[in-house]
Protein backbone atom coordinates (compact mmCIF):
# COMPACT_ATOMS: atom_id res chain seq x y z
CA UNK A 1 0.00 0.00 0.00
CA UNK A 2 2.75 2.65 0.85
CA UNK A 3 4.26 1.53 -2.56
CA UNK A 4 1.37 2.18 -4.33
CA UNK A 5 1.03 5.56 -2.25
CA UNK A 6 4.06 7.04 -3.74
CA UNK A 7 3.34 5.41 -7.34
CA UNK A 8 -0.16 7.92 -7.07
CA UNK A 9 1.76 10.94 -5.44
CA UNK A 10 3.87 10.59 -8.44
CA UNK A 11 1.20 10.32 -10.84
CA UNK A 12 -0.89 13.03 -9.61
CA UNK A 13 2.23 15.40 -9.74
CA UNK A 14 2.66 14.73 -13.24
CA UNK A 15 -0.80 15.14 -13.96
CA UNK A 16 -0.49 18.73 -12.19
CA UNK A 17 2.42 19.20 -14.67
CA UNK A 18 1.26 20.33 -18.02
CA UNK A 19 4.71 21.33 -19.49
CA UNK A 20 6.18 18.06 -18.27
CA UNK A 21 3.42 16.13 -19.56
CA UNK A 22 3.87 17.96 -23.03
CA UNK A 23 7.81 17.03 -23.17
CA UNK A 24 7.71 13.66 -22.78
CA UNK A 25 4.97 12.57 -25.07
CA UNK A 26 4.70 15.81 -27.53
CA UNK A 27 8.32 17.10 -27.77
CA UNK A 28 9.26 14.44 -29.24
CA UNK A 29 7.05 13.52 -31.52
CA UNK A 30 7.60 17.40 -33.10
CA UNK A 31 11.51 16.57 -33.17
CA UNK A 32 11.20 13.72 -34.58
CA UNK A 33 8.88 14.77 -37.45
CA UNK A 34 11.18 17.57 -38.48
CA UNK A 35 14.15 14.93 -38.17
CA UNK A 36 11.93 12.80 -40.72
CA UNK A 37 11.43 16.17 -43.13
CA UNK A 38 15.02 16.97 -43.00
CA UNK A 39 16.54 13.78 -44.18
CA UNK A 40 13.48 12.96 -46.20
CA UNK A 41 14.34 16.20 -48.86
CA UNK A 42 15.43 16.06 -52.14
CA UNK A 43 18.98 15.65 -52.49
CA UNK A 44 20.86 18.82 -53.43
CA UNK A 45 22.63 18.30 -56.91
CA UNK A 46 26.23 19.48 -56.94
CA UNK A 47 26.18 22.87 -59.70
CA UNK A 48 29.33 23.12 -61.82
CA UNK A 49 29.83 25.29 -64.68
CA UNK A 50 31.54 24.25 -67.61
CA UNK A 51 33.68 26.17 -70.34
CA UNK A 52 35.11 24.27 -73.75
CA UNK A 53 33.39 20.49 -72.86
CA UNK A 54 31.91 18.75 -75.69
CA UNK A 55 27.97 17.84 -75.26
CA UNK A 56 28.31 14.40 -74.37
CA UNK A 57 30.53 15.36 -72.06
CA UNK A 58 27.89 17.62 -70.66
CA UNK A 59 25.42 14.87 -70.68
CA UNK A 60 27.72 12.54 -68.87
CA UNK A 61 27.68 14.99 -66.28
CA UNK A 62 23.92 15.53 -66.29
CA UNK A 63 23.75 11.96 -65.91
CA UNK A 64 25.61 11.58 -62.85
CA UNK A 65 23.06 13.84 -60.78
CA UNK A 66 24.98 17.12 -61.20
CA UNK A 67 23.23 20.81 -62.45
CA UNK A 68 25.52 21.81 -65.85
CA UNK A 69 25.26 25.20 -66.19
CA UNK A 70 27.69 25.94 -69.78
CA UNK A 71 29.54 29.16 -70.55
CA UNK A 72 30.77 30.59 -73.54
CA UNK A 73 34.02 32.21 -72.10
CA UNK A 74 34.59 33.49 -68.49
CA UNK A 75 37.74 35.70 -67.65
CA UNK A 76 36.91 35.72 -64.06
CA UNK A 77 36.11 32.26 -62.60
CA UNK A 78 36.12 32.37 -58.92
CA UNK A 79 33.79 35.69 -59.59
CA UNK A 80 31.31 33.73 -61.52
CA UNK A 81 31.48 31.04 -58.87
CA UNK A 82 30.64 33.36 -56.33
CA UNK A 83 27.70 35.15 -58.04
CA UNK A 84 26.10 32.30 -59.71
CA UNK A 85 26.15 29.88 -56.45
CA UNK A 86 28.40 27.42 -57.92
CA UNK A 87 30.01 24.46 -56.23
CA UNK A 88 32.84 24.30 -59.07
CA UNK A 89 33.57 25.82 -62.27
CA UNK A 90 34.96 23.47 -65.52
CA UNK A 91 37.34 24.92 -68.02
CA UNK A 92 38.88 22.20 -70.89
CA UNK A 93 41.63 23.61 -73.23
CA UNK A 94 41.73 19.71 -75.30
CA UNK A 95 43.91 17.99 -72.59
CA UNK A 96 44.20 20.71 -70.05
CA UNK A 97 41.34 20.55 -67.61
CA UNK A 98 41.25 23.90 -65.46
CA UNK A 99 38.90 22.89 -61.98
CA UNK A 100 38.03 25.22 -59.44
CA UNK A 101 36.53 24.25 -56.21
CA UNK A 102 34.27 26.72 -54.16
CA UNK A 103 35.21 24.30 -51.57
CA UNK A 104 32.69 25.23 -48.66
CA UNK A 105 31.86 21.87 -48.38
CA UNK A 106 34.59 19.83 -48.83
CA UNK A 107 32.40 17.02 -49.20
CA UNK A 108 30.51 18.29 -52.41
CA UNK A 109 34.34 18.88 -53.48
CA UNK A 110 35.44 15.37 -53.61
CA UNK A 111 32.29 14.28 -54.76
CA UNK A 112 32.54 16.55 -57.84
CA UNK A 113 36.33 15.76 -58.72
CA UNK A 114 35.62 12.04 -58.58
CA UNK A 115 32.48 12.42 -60.88
CA UNK A 116 34.53 14.51 -63.13
CA UNK A 117 36.96 12.46 -63.65
CA UNK A 118 35.28 9.28 -63.92
CA UNK A 119 33.15 10.97 -66.60
CA UNK A 120 36.65 12.54 -68.54
CA UNK A 121 37.94 9.36 -68.37
CA UNK A 122 34.71 7.85 -70.10
CA UNK A 123 34.88 10.96 -72.60
CA UNK A 124 39.02 10.12 -73.75
CA UNK A 125 37.57 6.36 -73.99
CA UNK A 126 35.06 6.78 -75.96
CA UNK A 127 36.93 9.57 -78.13
CA UNK A 128 39.65 6.57 -78.82
CA UNK A 129 37.10 4.48 -79.24
CA UNK A 130 35.42 6.81 -82.47
CA UNK A 131 39.12 7.12 -83.27
CA UNK A 132 40.08 3.78 -83.79
CA UNK A 133 36.56 2.55 -85.77
CA UNK A 134 37.68 5.96 -88.18
CA UNK A 135 41.01 4.90 -89.09
CA UNK A 136 39.90 1.30 -89.76
CA UNK A 137 37.21 2.52 -91.98
CA UNK A 138 39.94 4.75 -93.43
CA UNK A 139 42.46 1.95 -93.82
CA UNK A 140 39.26 -0.32 -95.69
CA UNK A 141 39.10 2.90 -98.09
CA UNK A 142 42.52 3.23 -98.97
CA UNK A 143 43.12 -0.52 -99.70
CA UNK A 144 40.05 -0.37 -102.04
CA UNK A 145 41.03 2.16 -103.73
CA UNK A 146 44.99 0.89 -103.77
CA UNK A 147 42.89 -2.43 -105.47
CA UNK A 148 41.46 -0.36 -107.93
CA UNK A 149 44.79 1.29 -108.89
CA UNK A 150 46.17 -1.76 -109.06
CA UNK A 151 43.58 -3.42 -111.29
CA UNK A 152 43.57 -0.62 -113.71
CA UNK A 153 47.69 -0.87 -114.25
CA UNK A 154 46.85 -4.73 -115.00
CA UNK A 155 44.74 -3.71 -117.58
CA UNK A 156 46.17 -1.36 -119.58
CA UNK A 157 49.92 -3.04 -118.64
CA UNK A 158 49.18 -6.76 -118.34
CA UNK A 159 51.49 -6.83 -115.38
CA UNK A 160 50.44 -7.36 -111.98
CA UNK A 161 51.42 -5.52 -108.79
CA UNK A 162 51.73 -6.27 -105.25
CA UNK A 163 49.06 -4.28 -102.98
CA UNK A 164 50.04 -3.87 -99.24
CA UNK A 165 48.09 -4.01 -96.46
CA UNK A 166 46.81 -0.91 -95.46
CA UNK A 167 46.46 -0.71 -91.23
CA UNK A 168 46.66 3.14 -90.16
CA UNK A 169 47.89 3.05 -86.35
CA UNK A 170 45.91 4.82 -84.00
CA UNK A 171 47.71 7.87 -82.17
CA UNK A 172 49.17 6.79 -78.57
CA UNK A 173 45.85 8.56 -75.98
CA UNK A 174 46.87 11.80 -74.95
CA UNK A 175 47.01 12.70 -71.22
CA UNK A 176 44.81 14.81 -69.76
CA UNK A 177 46.06 17.35 -67.43
CA UNK A 178 44.10 18.38 -64.92
CA UNK A 179 44.97 21.53 -63.08
CA UNK A 180 43.16 22.33 -58.89
CA UNK A 181 42.35 25.41 -57.39
CA UNK A 182 40.17 26.42 -54.38
CA UNK A 183 38.24 29.66 -53.64
CA UNK A 184 38.08 28.49 -49.73
CA UNK A 185 40.51 26.37 -48.06
CA UNK A 186 42.82 23.65 -50.29
CA UNK A 187 42.70 20.06 -51.09
CA UNK A 188 43.23 19.25 -47.50
CA UNK A 189 39.80 21.25 -46.07
CA UNK A 190 38.02 18.78 -44.10
CA UNK A 191 34.31 18.33 -43.24
CA UNK A 192 35.07 19.61 -39.67
CA UNK A 193 36.98 22.53 -40.98
CA UNK A 194 34.04 24.10 -42.33
CA UNK A 195 31.42 22.97 -39.84
CA UNK A 196 33.72 23.92 -36.80
CA UNK A 197 32.46 27.83 -37.08
CA UNK A 198 28.92 26.47 -36.49
CA UNK A 199 29.55 24.34 -33.53
CA UNK A 200 31.71 27.35 -31.91
CA UNK A 201 28.49 29.84 -32.33
CA UNK A 202 26.10 26.69 -31.11
CA UNK A 203 28.41 26.07 -27.44
CA UNK A 204 28.23 29.76 -26.97
CA UNK A 205 24.78 30.24 -27.48
CA UNK A 206 23.49 26.98 -25.29
CA UNK A 207 25.54 27.55 -22.17
CA UNK A 208 24.96 30.76 -22.20
CA UNK A 209 21.14 30.08 -22.61
CA UNK A 210 21.45 27.44 -19.58
CA UNK A 211 23.57 29.36 -17.42
CA UNK A 212 21.28 32.95 -17.78
CA UNK A 213 18.27 30.90 -17.59
CA UNK A 214 19.01 29.01 -14.21
CA UNK A 215 20.85 32.15 -12.63
CA UNK A 216 17.50 34.51 -13.10
CA UNK A 217 15.51 31.52 -11.72
CA UNK A 218 17.67 31.35 -9.08
CA UNK A 219 17.18 35.59 -8.05
CA UNK A 220 13.41 35.10 -8.56
CA UNK A 221 13.23 31.78 -6.15
CA UNK A 222 15.00 33.06 -3.41
CA UNK A 223 13.69 36.27 -3.20
CA UNK A 224 16.12 38.76 -4.69
CA UNK A 225 14.18 39.92 -7.40
CA UNK A 226 11.28 40.24 -5.26
CA UNK A 227 13.32 42.52 -2.67
CA UNK A 228 14.86 44.59 -5.66
CA UNK A 229 11.34 45.03 -7.70
CA UNK A 230 10.10 46.40 -4.01
CA UNK A 231 12.85 49.69 -4.79
CA UNK A 232 12.08 52.62 -7.26
CA UNK A 233 14.25 50.81 -9.67
CA UNK A 234 12.75 50.44 -13.16
CA UNK A 235 12.07 47.47 -15.24
CA UNK A 236 14.43 48.93 -17.70
CA UNK A 237 17.10 49.56 -15.15
CA UNK A 238 16.73 46.23 -13.99
CA UNK A 239 16.99 44.23 -17.18
CA UNK A 240 19.65 46.42 -18.22
CA UNK A 241 21.88 45.36 -15.54
CA UNK A 242 21.09 41.71 -15.76
CA UNK A 243 22.60 41.82 -19.04
CA UNK A 244 25.37 43.89 -18.50
CA UNK A 245 26.38 41.57 -15.22
CA UNK A 246 25.71 37.87 -17.07
CA UNK A 247 27.15 39.64 -20.13
CA UNK A 248 30.67 40.03 -18.68
CA UNK A 249 30.72 36.63 -17.91
CA UNK A 250 29.24 35.39 -21.51
CA UNK A 251 31.93 37.96 -22.93
CA UNK A 252 34.72 35.82 -21.06
CA UNK A 253 33.22 32.98 -22.28
CA UNK A 254 32.80 33.88 -26.00
CA UNK A 255 36.27 34.95 -25.64
CA UNK A 256 37.35 31.22 -24.47
CA UNK A 257 35.94 29.20 -26.39
CA UNK A 258 36.92 31.29 -29.52
CA UNK A 259 40.22 31.29 -28.78
CA UNK A 260 40.47 27.73 -27.37
CA UNK A 261 39.22 26.49 -30.71
CA UNK A 262 41.57 28.81 -32.98
CA UNK A 263 44.47 28.57 -31.57
CA UNK A 264 44.54 25.16 -29.50
CA UNK A 265 41.97 23.50 -31.86
CA UNK A 266 43.85 24.88 -34.61
CA UNK A 267 40.50 25.28 -36.60
CA UNK A 268 40.14 27.54 -39.81
CA UNK A 269 40.26 31.10 -39.89
CA UNK A 270 40.47 33.27 -42.82
CA UNK A 271 39.07 36.27 -41.49
CA UNK A 272 39.73 38.53 -38.65
CA UNK A 273 39.46 37.01 -34.98
CA UNK A 274 37.86 40.16 -33.66
CA UNK A 275 34.99 39.80 -36.26
CA UNK A 276 34.72 36.30 -35.01
CA UNK A 277 34.17 37.64 -31.08
CA UNK A 278 31.82 40.24 -32.29
CA UNK A 279 29.58 37.29 -33.59
CA UNK A 280 29.96 35.09 -30.68
CA UNK A 281 29.12 38.01 -28.27
CA UNK A 282 25.93 38.86 -30.51
CA UNK A 283 24.98 35.15 -29.91
CA UNK A 284 25.68 35.21 -26.56
CA UNK A 285 23.83 38.04 -25.84
CA UNK A 286 20.85 36.53 -28.09
CA UNK A 287 20.73 33.64 -25.59
CA UNK A 288 21.11 35.73 -22.38
CA UNK A 289 17.97 38.11 -23.20
CA UNK A 290 16.43 34.38 -24.14
CA UNK A 291 17.08 32.67 -21.10
CA UNK A 292 16.32 35.33 -19.04
CA UNK A 293 12.70 35.94 -20.94
CA UNK A 294 12.09 31.89 -20.82
CA UNK A 295 12.96 31.94 -17.18
CA UNK A 296 9.80 33.72 -15.94
CA UNK A 297 8.23 30.97 -17.00
CA UNK A 298 9.62 28.31 -15.14
CA UNK A 299 9.67 27.60 -11.48
CA UNK A 300 12.09 25.60 -11.06
CA UNK A 301 15.67 24.43 -12.67
CA UNK A 302 14.29 21.61 -14.40
CA UNK A 303 11.66 23.40 -16.28
CA UNK A 304 14.59 25.40 -17.41
CA UNK A 305 16.06 22.06 -19.07
CA UNK A 306 12.24 21.13 -20.39
CA UNK A 307 12.69 24.03 -22.88
CA UNK A 308 16.03 21.99 -24.43
CA UNK A 309 14.46 19.80 -26.59
CA UNK A 310 11.77 22.49 -28.00
CA UNK A 311 14.76 26.08 -28.05
CA UNK A 312 18.04 24.30 -28.50
CA UNK A 313 17.48 20.99 -30.64
CA UNK A 314 15.37 22.98 -33.49
CA UNK A 315 18.51 25.14 -33.65
CA UNK A 316 21.15 22.62 -34.00
CA UNK A 317 18.69 21.04 -37.20
CA UNK A 318 18.41 24.28 -38.80
CA UNK A 319 22.33 25.90 -38.21
CA UNK A 320 23.67 24.64 -41.31
CA UNK A 321 25.10 21.45 -40.23
CA UNK A 322 22.62 19.99 -42.64
CA UNK A 323 22.28 21.12 -46.44
CA UNK A 324 18.83 23.65 -46.07
CA UNK A 325 18.40 23.64 -49.62
CA UNK A 326 17.16 20.14 -50.30
CA UNK A 327 14.40 20.61 -47.54
CA UNK A 328 10.74 21.63 -48.20
CA UNK A 329 9.96 25.66 -48.51
CA UNK A 330 8.00 25.51 -45.09
CA UNK A 331 11.06 23.88 -43.24
CA UNK A 332 13.36 26.61 -45.23
CA UNK A 333 11.36 29.00 -43.32
CA UNK A 334 11.89 27.83 -40.16
CA UNK A 335 15.40 27.84 -40.46
CA UNK A 336 15.24 31.53 -40.74
CA UNK A 337 13.62 32.25 -37.15
CA UNK A 338 16.28 30.51 -35.45
CA UNK A 339 18.97 32.81 -34.21
CA UNK A 340 21.91 30.15 -34.64
CA UNK A 341 21.43 29.95 -38.40
CA UNK A 342 22.54 33.64 -38.54
CA UNK A 343 24.95 33.35 -35.86
CA UNK A 344 26.64 29.76 -37.93
CA UNK A 345 26.15 31.52 -41.28
CA UNK A 346 28.06 34.53 -40.04
CA UNK A 347 30.98 32.73 -38.67
CA UNK A 348 31.15 30.32 -41.71
CA UNK A 349 31.24 33.55 -43.56
CA UNK A 350 34.57 34.55 -41.16
CA UNK A 351 36.74 32.06 -40.10
CA UNK A 352 35.77 30.18 -43.83
CA UNK A 353 35.63 32.47 -46.34
CA UNK A 354 37.62 34.92 -45.03
CA UNK A 355 34.67 37.65 -45.65
CA UNK A 356 34.50 41.20 -44.09
CA UNK A 357 31.91 42.75 -42.12
CA UNK A 358 29.83 43.57 -45.30
CA UNK A 359 30.00 39.78 -45.64
CA UNK A 360 28.20 38.92 -42.71
CA UNK A 361 26.57 42.39 -41.89
CA UNK A 362 23.15 41.24 -42.26
CA UNK A 363 23.49 38.56 -39.89
CA UNK A 364 24.84 40.98 -37.72
CA UNK A 365 22.09 43.06 -37.60
CA UNK A 366 19.74 40.36 -37.45
CA UNK A 367 21.17 39.29 -33.79
CA UNK A 368 21.06 42.65 -32.92
CA UNK A 369 17.08 42.47 -33.69
CA UNK A 370 16.99 39.31 -31.87
CA UNK A 371 18.55 40.85 -28.89
CA UNK A 372 16.79 44.09 -28.70
CA UNK A 373 13.26 41.70 -29.11
CA UNK A 374 13.70 39.39 -26.39
CA UNK A 375 15.05 41.98 -24.36
CA UNK A 376 12.09 44.24 -24.33
CA UNK A 377 9.56 41.56 -23.72
CA UNK A 378 11.74 40.54 -20.65
CA UNK A 379 10.81 44.19 -19.42
CA UNK A 380 7.33 43.59 -20.22
CA UNK A 381 7.78 40.60 -18.42
CA UNK A 382 8.85 42.03 -15.65
CA UNK A 383 5.47 43.32 -15.21
CA UNK A 384 4.10 39.70 -13.63
CA UNK A 385 5.94 40.76 -10.74
CA UNK A 386 5.65 44.89 -10.08
CA UNK A 387 3.85 47.30 -12.28
CA UNK A 388 5.85 50.63 -12.20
Amino acid sequence: MRVMAIVKRIANQFRRDKRTLALMFIAPLILITLINYLFDGDTVKPKIGVEGVSSSMVTQLKDTDMSVKQYSSVGDVKGTIKSDGLDAFVKQDGADVMLTFENSDPGVSKQIQMKLQAALMAEQKDAMKQLGVSMQEASAKIQQSLAGIAKQYAAQTGQQLDIPAVNLKIPEQQQLSIDTAYIYGDADTTFFDTIGPIFIGFFVFFFVFLIAGISFLRERTTGTLERLMATPIKRWELETGYLLGFGIFALAQSIIVALYSIHVLDMVQMGSIWYVLLITLMLAMVALTLGILLSTFANNEFQIVQFIPIVIVPQVLFCGIFPLEGMADWLQWIAHIMPLYYGADALTSIMVKGEGFSGFATDFYILVGFALVFMILNIFALKKYRKI
